[in-house]
């Protein structure tokens, strides 16, 4: 999906009497850019990086949003593709493949505040390769470590870590797991803050091998070069959707999850995994049901004892205690055939409706008990528009989180919040009415500045405008 951004001159508002201030800036003509980075603020200034495929460039605003400066970045000539662009501490970093001759090269360059080049080095020569791979990334909950993969083949995992605080290659390592299919087994990739990577793999997710079902984590320890793996029998259970985030608190890889037992389209309750690194055999599995008044909450009455459906697990939050928070919402995505469409099969034209429903947090003991479960009521349809302007920005502070959505995706529209807090319960209020000011936000795409500021991109009619929440 491309993405497009600018900041420019802004308008001030003061919203309903609450402590927030929203401001917005003038709009812009969309141009041909690939994809956006906002970088966060720097020298107080907002660094926001444009990707134009053959050409970047880093631009900074002042604190009022207003352009100060433009800078070329220049990346190698190469068939230059930017994996992704992170601000941390005081500079921020590129990272992009390239071409050098026949093999694929991975580098990362750094740049201070000014966007002036400060190091570069190549992260990995991965070789000749016969088809360009799929790098993907992730980074370790401090930020300082990144996770660079791939799939070769769709059945041979390939990793690359990277300190960022030294600018530092740390490992490249390949694992293969016996009869191993990317589409249907893999779940998830992650590293922690020491640099070691974890691979997640599922198993006989299926009706008819119930019995077998089972997880398998890899986890490479890359000061000892040893691969641990740890196999996790699921005991009949079957997975409806799970979420796994590696606890540095704790030292351990924490997953939460969804199960079935005979209608796959309804999960009937919930699942806690814990695997300590240093004992990975020592692991915990605990198992939930579903409450009925939880239940009752989402679905409706006439759902209770049948579980609930169309549930995604969006994210987990890490508890001090090892307990989590499981952030879940329902999805729906419905293809149909348009009415206006021909008769003529290859003529047919297909509408595409998304549904971003009710939001629920459950929070899990350790022990795999449910401390409390929350419904967060919202609904969001729209059509043929990838859902980019539903679902929700979790606005994390360390006394509580901030759910912040459109009530509804059309162009006049009033922005929410639920405020939720350690014990479950929460207050709704209203952020902002988008009548007569030309915005339709995108909150997937906003970017958390600090403990109190938010920036978000809104984009309608071809024209871009940023908008910033402060608390």
């Amino acid at each position: 999906m491309k993405k497009y951004f600018l900041l420019i001159p802004l308008i001030l508002f003061l919203v309903h009497g609450f402590a927030q201030s929203i401001s917005v800036s003038n709009d812009i003509q969309l141009k041909n850019e690939a994809a956006y980075y906002l970088i966060g603020k720097m020298r107080e200034n907002y660094l926001l990086f444009r990707d134009r495929t053959t050409e970047f460039e880093v631009q900074g605003f002042n604190n009022r949003l207003e352009e100060g400066w433009t800078k070329e970045i220049e990346l190698d000539k190469r068939l230059p593709k930017v994996l992704h662009v992170e601000g941390y501490n005081d500079a921020f970093y590129v990272f992009y493949r390239f071409r050098d001759k026949s093999n694929t090269v991975l580098k990362a360059h750094k740049y201070d505040g000014g966007a002036n080049l400060r190091d570069s080095t190549v992260i990995r020569d991965l070789g000749y390769l016969f088809y360009t791979p799929d790098v993907k990334w992730v980074r370790s909950e401090d930020r300082s470590k990144f996770l660079f993969f791939f799939f070769d083949r769709q059945r041979i995992f390939r990793a690359i870590a990277f300190d960022v605080n030294d600018m530092k290659f740390l490992w490249d390592k390949v694992i293969e797991p016996a009869d191993f299919d990317y589409y249907r087994d893999f779940v998830q990739a992650t590293i922690d803050n020491a640099g070691n990577g974890y691979l997640v793999v599922m198993r006989d997710n299926f009706k008819s091998r119930r019995n077998k079902h089972h997880y398998e984590v890899f986890q490479y320890n890359w000061q000892t070069d040893r691969i641990v793996t740890a196999v996790v029998n699921m005991m009949g259970r079957l997975t409806f959707d799970v979420f796994f985030r590696y606890d540095n608190l704790n030292n351990c890889l924490v997953g939460g999850g969804l199960f079935y037992d005979k209608n796959p389209t309804r999960a009937i309750g919930t699942f806690y995994l814990n695997i300590p690194s240093s004992d990975p055999a020592n692991r915990q599995l605990h198992f939930g049901l579903l409450n009925d008044t939880f239940v009752s909450s989402l679905e409706g009455e006439k759902s209770v004892g049948k579980g609930i459906e169309n549930a995604e697990i969006k994210d987990i939050i890490l508890r001090t205690d090892s307990g989590i928070l499981m952030v879940a919402e329902k999805t729906k995505l419905l293809e149909r055939r348009s009415a206006g469409a021909s008769r003529i099969y290859y003529d047919a034209r297909f509408v595409i409706d998304y549904y971003y429903d009710e939001l629920f947090v459950i929070s899990i003991h350790p022990t795999g008990q449910e401390h409390w479960a929350t419904v967060l009521p919202k609904k969001q349809f729209s059509q043929d528009d990838g859902g980019i302007f539903s679902s929700f920005f979790l606005f994390k502070t360390p006394s509580k989180l901030r759910f912040i959505f459109n009530d509804e995706v059309k162009n006049e529209n009033t922005v929410s919040e639920y405020v939720l807090g350690g014990t479950g319960a929460f207050d709704r209020n209203s952020v902002l009415s988008t009548s007569g000011l030309e915005l339709k936000l995108r909150f997937q795409d906003a970017v958390q500045i600090n403990g109190n500021e938010l920036l978000i991109p809104s984009e309608r009619r071809n024209r871009l405008k940023l908008v910033r929440l402060n608390y």
